[in-house]
C-alpha cells in the first residue's frame, strides 16, 4: 500500500489516533493525518458547505486539524490536500467508545468519516474500542489489537466492493481474559436504550440523558453480542 488517510471524530490530540497511527506504523510507504481540530463525537455525517473551513497544517510530519467535522476532514483531503495522490485506503479512529448496531453507525463521527470515503469509491475501515468504566483502558493494547485486525483483513479476506467499509470494535477486557478473536457478524438491529430524567431550574425545565450503554440489549449473535462478549466484532457494512 501507498498512502493511507488517518482520521478520527475524537480530534487530533487524542490518544486513540496516536494508538491508530501506531497500529499502522509499516502498514503504508506514507501514513497521513487530517482529523478535526477538536473533538467531534456523535456528530453523524454532518459537513460543512456554507462557511470556509480552517485549515491548521504540521507538513513536517504530514498531519492536518482541520476545523470542522470528521467528514469534513476526508472531504478536504480527498478534494483538497491529496486531489492529485488520493490515498489507498481510510482508517477512522481509534474511537473510545463502541459504535456498536444500526443506531451507533449513524450518531458516530467516526464511522461517518469512514462512510464518506466509501462515497468517493474508497476503501475504509472504522475502529473503536468498547470501554467498561470498572476496567483500566490500554491504548497500547487498543493500538496492537487494531494492528491485528487491520491486518487480518487486508491480507485475509476479500476485498471491500466499492461503497462498503469495515466497522470493527474492539472489546474491552480484563488483563487475565483471553486474547480476543476476530469475528464477523451484523449490526445489532435493537435501538439504544433512550432515557431521561426531568428536572427543573433557573433556567426552566430540562431532561438529562440517561442511557446505560453497557446494559444494551442484543440478540445473542450481533456485533454487540460479540464485542461485549469479549471478541472483535467486524462488520462489513454497504452504503
Amino acid at each position: 500500500m501507498r498512502r493511507l488517510l488517518l482520521t478520527n471524530d475524537d480530534g487530533i490530540d487524542a490518544p486513540g489516533l496516536a494508538a491508530l497511527e501506531s497500529a499502522c506504523e509499516g502498514l503504508a510507504e506514507e501514513i497521513i493525518v487530517v482529523a478535526p481540530h477538536e473533538p467531534n463525537s456523535q456528530v453523524g455525517h454532518r459537513v460543512t458547505t456554507h462557511e470556509p473551513i480552517g485549515l491548521t497544517e504540521h507538513l513536517a510530519d504530514r498531519r492536518y486539524a482541520v476545523h470542522g467535522t470528521p467528514a469534513d476532514c476526508v472531504r478536504v483531503a480527498l478534494k483538497g490536500l491529496l486531489a492529485d495522490s488520493p490515498p489507498d485506503f481510510v482508517v477512522s479512529g481509534i474511537n473510545y467508545g463502541g459504535n456498536l448496531g444500526r443506531h451507533d453507525v449513524y450518531i458516530s463521527g467516526t464511522v461517518a468519516a469512514a462512510r464518506e470515503a466509501a462515497f468517493h469509491g474508497l476503501p475504509a475501515a472504522a475502529i473503536s474500542n468498547f470501554h467498561r468504566n470498572d476496567l483500566p483502558f490500554d491504548w497500547e493494547l487498543a493500538a496492537r489489537r487494531a494492528r491485528r485486525a487491520l491486518l487480518t483483513l487486508l491480507e485475509k479476506e476479500a476485498p471491500l466492493d466499492d461503497g462498503e467499509i469495515w466497522n470493527i470494535n474492539l472489546p474491552h477486557v480484563a488483563a487475565e481474559a483471553r486474547e480476543p478473536e476476530l469475528r464477523h457478524c451484523e449490526l445489532e438491529r435493537a435501538p439504544l436504550e433512550v432515557a431521561f430524567d426531568r428536572g427543573a431550574d433557573e433556567n426552566g425545565h430540562h431532561f438529562r440523558y440517561t442511557g446505560r450503554y453497557q446494559e444494551r440489549g442484543h440478540d445473542g449473535a450481533s456485533d454487540v453480542a460479540v464485542c461485549f462478549g469479549g471478541d472483535i466484532a467486524v462488520t462489513r457494512l454497504a452504503l
